[in-house]
């Protein structure tokens, strides 16, 4: 009974949503807001120049969760994206608030925020030299007591919050140019492998203030694996398994407070550090 229940569920979701999903419409940075790029109007002509990068989901779809599509150049800023025209100043330790212009309630996952340095300039960079570290993320906040019924997960909190979600710059991030890749993740088809759908929507910041830390990161394609836990997660089953936890896909979380406590530490020691290896400090 418990699997049919989660799989109608699912199934209902999946045949009535397929084509709801959503984009960044605005970002906000210190009281100034700017436009996001909108797949949906691009085959009516040009838009205004953008922080957000630009991508080819006419239909605000997504990039599927297979082996081929997570290992492709388009699980970092979406299909056939394309650097955004402009660069956004945002101070480290500042807010970055993000809007979406929808999203479907029952479309629930977490979302995922990641930085990467893109050099002297974010609106040339080569999308395959980025190298992402994890700077947040958020997934189930409860959990569902109601059998084949979902939780409740940061995008509904999103949905309370008008669509928009709020990333805080890391204050000890060293000043630079960095791509912001922010990212929803949808696990409303019910768990299947190659089933998650992905949402990931990138923006150009120019990073100011006094930070010392740049982390390494990894290539977008090393990110996920189809078979993650967080990807073949049957959120419906809440009730019948009460004691399962979820877990987020992809790195850890980057802990620059412990980064920043060895710099200082090793500075007031006279330690060298050479055997510290930020390679794997994702977590």
């Amino acid at each position: 009974m418990c699997s049919k229940l989660a799989s109608l569920s699912a199934a209902l979701f999946w045949t009535t949503l397929v084509s709801g999903h959503g984009h960044v419409s605005q970002v906000t940075i210190d009281g100034i807001s700017y436009y996001g790029h909108d797949p949906t109007k691009v085959p009516w002509g040009p838009q205004p120049d953008s922080i957000t990068w630009s991508n080819g989901a006419k239909d605000n779809g997504y990039v599927a969760s297979d082996p081929v599509s997570l290992a492709s150049r388009e699980v970092n800023c979406h299909l056939n994206a394309t650097n955004g025209k402009l660069v956004a100043q945002a101070a480290a330790g500042s807010d970055v608030a993000v809007t979406w212009n929808d999203w479907p309630e029952s479309h629930h996952g977490p979302v995922i925020d990641y930085m990467a340095d893109c050099g002297e300039d974010c609106t040339t960079v080569d999308l395959d030299a980025l190298r992402w570290f994890k700077i947040d993320e958020t997934g189930q906040l409860e959990k569902s007591t109601v059998g084949g019924v979902a939780g409740r997960w940061a995008t509904d909190f999103l949905i309370e919050k008008n669509l928009t979600w709020t990333v805080t710059i890391p204050a000890h991030l060293k000043p630079g140019n960095y791509v912001l890749r922010h990212e929803l993740i949808a696990l409303h088809p019910g768990g299947a492998e190659n089933s998650t759908q992905l949402y990931p929507q990138c923006i150009n910041l120019n990073v100011t203030g006094k930070g010392t830390v740049l982390p390494k990161g990894i290539p977008g394609s090393q990110l996920y694996s189809s078979t993650d836990p967080g990807f073949v997660h049957n959120i419906y089953t809440d009730y019948w398994l009460p004691d399962r936890t979820y877990t987020i896909p992809g790195p850890s979380v980057f802990k620059f407070m412990s980064i920043t406590y060895f710099i200082r530490l090793s500075s007031r020691h006279r330690l060298t550090g050479a055997n510290f290896d930020l390679d794997n400090r994702h977590g």
